[in-house]
């Protein structure tokens, strides 16, 4: 996942440009020879603020997102992070510090064996319950901050450096089972640790019911060796604009649930009304202690919180953020204010023949 690095030399929006230069050559050099295929860059880039117990914070941020496919089997595929964080100094000082980061979040290629099989390997987003591969890009996401329960199962980094298997095993009318299962092998590079591990998840979904359920198993294979149980439940009644997402995860020292609700309020003249436009979102989450040891990312008592959030789609996939939390917890109750713009871009990356 994301670590913010200590202030660099470099002015910050000249680091940023570089990166952002890198990114585009690696991938642009990567695809020479494919142009029967036109590759997509997508991604998006936002503007966001966190106030937490009067300090406020800014976070300018672009995660771009390229997918190249080679002929009709394989798709080279990858998501970056560049941000700068502004945040106030301590001790006392008047003024802002900021500290930066760039790094990739994966970096994976995908041989398409056949409808119910797809081979994997790279850096890929641990398969662990669904918020890492599902909601964590900022363009998809309702709230700015993750789940509390969002580091258990992913190994620290929340990427694995090996091999995957996925695909669909059944597919029915009336209901389809998909799998993942993985191996990570340990690295410490700086721009793709892991920890060896291995895991995977199964998933059923009811298409009639528009109801997905699924179970994830993680093991952590070096140093302590432990083990991660996680279970979702995702439910969108047809002809509807409500949505329900939910998760449980457990681990050695810690475990929690979160469950997610929104509604986009089209009834009200239709998703492109003014009034259509708005989403509010609801999400209760809780973490329970199983002991003392740091080791998961949780927070070190039992906690709760609670996440209003009212969002808004703007024409041309721009979205406007806006939540309060509440966070309880026998060491400190304090309230989070958050506030964000969030443009989607997606374009080809040359023309294709």
């Amino acid at each position: 996942m994301l670590m913010l690095s200590p202030t660099m030399k470099r002015p910050p929006v000249r680091r940023i440009l570089m990166h952002a230069a890198l990114f585009s050559v690696a991938f642009c050099m990567a695809q020479l020879g494919c142009a029967q295929d036109t590759p997509l860059i997508s991604g998006g880039v936002a503007f966001l603020t966190s106030t937490n117990g009067g300090n406020t914070t800014y976070t300018p941020l672009i995660e771009p997102l390229i997918a190249a496919p080679i002929g009709n089997h394989i798709l080279i595929e990858s998501r970056a992070a560049i941000l700068e964080s502004f945040f106030p100094k301590g001790g006392g000082e008047s003024g802002y510090d900021h500290s930066h980061f760039a790094a990739f979040t994966y970096l994976q290629g995908d041989y398409i064996a056949s409808r119910h099989l797809t081979v994997v390997g790279g850096d890929f987003l641990i398969p662990f319950n669904t918020y890492n591969e599902r909601l964590s890009p900022v363009w998809i996401s309702n709230l700015q901050d993750g789940p509390l329960i969002a580091a258990l199962g992913l190994m620290s980094s929340g990427s694995g450096l090996g091999g995957m298997l996925r695909g669909n095993a059944i597919s029915r009318e009336k209901y389809s089972i998909d799998y993942a299962a993985y191996f990570s092998a340990s690295s410490t590079n700086e721009q793709f640790p892991a920890q060896r591990s291995s895991g995977g998840r199964a998933s059923l979904y009811l298409p009639q019911k528009r109801l997905e359920v699924g179970l994830s198993y993680n093991r952590l294979l070096q140093d302590t060796q432990e083990n991660f149980y996680g279970a979702h439940v995702w439910w969108e009644p047809k002809d509807t604009a409500f949505r329900l997402r939910s998760e449980y995860a457990r681990g050695h020292h810690a475990q929690g649930y979160w469950i997610e609700a929104d509604y986009r309020t089209q009834r009200f003249g239709g998703p492109e009304s003014f009034f259509g436009r708005f989403e509010p979102v609801f999400r209760m989450q809780q973490t329970f202690r199983r002991d003392t040891i740091v080791s998961d990312g949780l927070p070190l008592v039992d906690t709760q919180r609670a996440d209003f959030g009212l969002d808004y789609n703007l024409p041309h996939n721009m979205r406007i953020l806006t939540s309060y939390s509440r966070q309880f917890s026998s060491t400190n109750n304090h309230n989070i204010w958050e506030t964000g713009i969030v443009y989607r871009f997606l374009f080809p990356a040359w023309k294709g023949k």
